[in-house]
């Protein structure tokens, strides 16, 4: 029996990375859209996969050509695709708010047309956002909470969700939408707060650094591992028929949660250098969001597994040996 050929975007993102070595494990033939700059420097742009890179077929494209992810579609031919792509940083969709609307609503359809148009029977995954809820009504979310989102980010993928709904229920397509709570791990980009506080504090503990700047740090948010939620978005498409699900760990956790955790595990106090700076802040803030993935448990039995404190020391921890900071004799600091 062939293998399972699977097609992702955002490959080389934190999440497409752990997707991919999940899918390799499990037999499934993994291609990749890239853009052509990340082939032309693999060693920086494709990092995140250095052990499986020779694993996985890589095809340039881009999710504002239409005409480019139908040659790929064409080509591949996939049973599922997951499509983690997107403008993802928030604070950037307030200062560019028009690339971010384009690149993630246009992408998102372009993929969705190519897909009923070449490979209609193929699986496929929208990787939505608990920022879609914004100013939720009731605490926590579910899949049933309205949305109301406070960002050109969230509105983005609130369009997304909305289109992969639509050609569900108009085209009859095994098309899923997965709204992902806030999911971090030592492969979080630098520019996300999560991965500022802990690389911060690194450097600051190698003496490298003396003081970090935040913005508001009584933000909550609900915060699981990235490699158990990827698993969520396999489960999805192997269910037999499609649906919507809320993925979070239903538990919250302030900003100043987390910089206090990973600071002490780095043997520091906070206080001394997190400084917070107004022009950090959002224009327009989220109320608390604490997800509800009851649902999830029930259909497919997801659950997740690392708490809080394990993601903050995997983190620390994989920065400060980063930086060459002795953490042998700091048994708490292991993930």
């Amino acid at each position: 029996m062939a293998a399972k050929r699977a097609l992702i975007t955002g490959i080389t993102g934190q999440d497409g990375s752990y997707l991919s070595e999940l899918l390799l494990d499990k037999g499934y033939e993994v291609h990749g859209i890239v853009r052509r700059v990340a082939l032309e420097d693999p060693e920086n742009r494709l990092r995140r996969l250095a052990g499986i890179r020779d694993r996985i077929q890589f095809h340039a494209a881009s999710l504002e050509s239409y005409a480019s992810l139908h040659q790929v579609v064409d080509k591949v031919r996939p049973d599922e695709c997951y499509h983690l792509a997107a403008q993802s940083f928030v604070s950037y969709s307030f200062d560019d708010e028009f690339s971010t609307l384009q690149t993630n609503i246009n992408g998102t359809h372009y993929l969705l047309s190519t897909l009923k148009n070449l490979a209609p029977q193929c699986h496929f995954y929208f990787s939505g956002s608990s920022e879609m809820f914004g100013k939720a009504e009731h605490v926590p979310q579910n899949e049933r909470t309205p949305f109301h989102p406070r960002s050109t980010y969230g509105i983005s993928k609130v369009a997304g969700f909305e289109l992969t709904r639509n050609y569900r229920e108009a085209y009859g397509m095994h098309a899923s939408s997965g709204i992902m709570f806030n999911h971090e791990s030592p492969r979080r980009g630098y520019e996300f707060v999560t991965r500022k506080i802990t690389s911060g504090a690194a450097r600051i503990a190698a003496g490298k650094a003396d003081k970090l700047a935040l913005g508001n740090l009584d933000a909550k948010r609900d915060w699981g591992h990235a490699k158990e939620y990827v698993r969520a978005m396999w489960q999805m498409l192997q269910q037999p028929e499609p649906d919507d699900y809320v993925v979070a760990t239903g538990e919250t956790h302030s900003v100043r949660e987390f910089v206090e955790l990973a600071f002490r595990l780095a043997g520091l106090d906070y206080r001394k250098y997190v400084t917070t700076d107004p022009q950090l802040y959002r224009p327009a803030e989220v109320n608390i969001l604490q997800g509800d993935a009851s649902k999830a448990l029930r259909v497919f039995g997801w659950k997740f597994q690392t708490g809080f404190e394990g993601i903050v020391r995997e983190m620390v921890a994989n920065d400060c040996r980063a930086l060459g900071v002795e953490i042998g004799d700091r048994p708490d600091l292991l993930p």
